[in-house]
């Protein structure tokens, strides 16, 4: 039952995927002659991360699913490439300072694709807090000027919180990638 949904879920993608890629199409035809802010890759990366970001949600909700897991963390990790581009997907994730992020969230992708799904999204937690760590504190900064959600934001211990992230490099408060 679960290799014959996977089997549909994986050909709905795909079918996805084909058409998003020929709408992209249809709009760079018909936007030619303008400057383009945001490449095509860029946009492609962005969905591709949202749709691993969404199978990952969704393997989580159904009890850790394996192989929604694993897809959502090819599609992510496809798409943080194609947004930020190769080299610099290489360089982020070759930084001898953050060796033991690297190694947990990569060994978490591992232990996923290998059916161990909770062991493995514990070590993919570990390993995105320990690589995006000084970033939660420039995310929340901003966050705190959103009418609704800046009200929570503003909170002492969530304040406290946040600035607890990236303490090791006070003075290296920039964003990770």
């Amino acid at each position: 039952f679960f290799f014959t949904s996977s089997c549909r879920l994986a050909a709905a993608v795909g079918h996805l995927l084909q058409y998003c890629s020929a709408e992209l199409q249809h709009s760079n035809i018909q936007s030619n002659n303008n400057n383009k802010m945001v490449s095509d890759n860029t946009k492609i990366g962005t969905g591709l991360m949202f749709l691993g970001f969404t199978f990952l949600f969704l393997g989580i909700l159904f009890l850790f699913d394996s192989t929604l897991l694993a897809l959502g963390d090819i599609l992510f990790l496809t798409g943080l490439t194609l947004t930020i581009g190769t080299s610099r997907t290489l360089r982020f994730f070759t930084r001898k300072d953050r060796i033991r992020g690297i190694v947990a969230f990569f060994g978490g992708v591992t232990l996923v694709l290998c059916r161990w799904p909770v062991v493995g999204m514990i070590l993919q937690v570990y390993g995105l807090i320990y690589l995006f760590g000084q970033f939660f504190p420039i995310a929340a900064a901003s966050l705190k000027d959103v009418p609704v959600v800046g009200t929570v934001f503003r909170h002492p211990s969530v304040e406290g919180f946040f600035s607890s992230f990236g303490r090791v490099a006070a003075g290296d408060r920039r964003a990770p990638v």
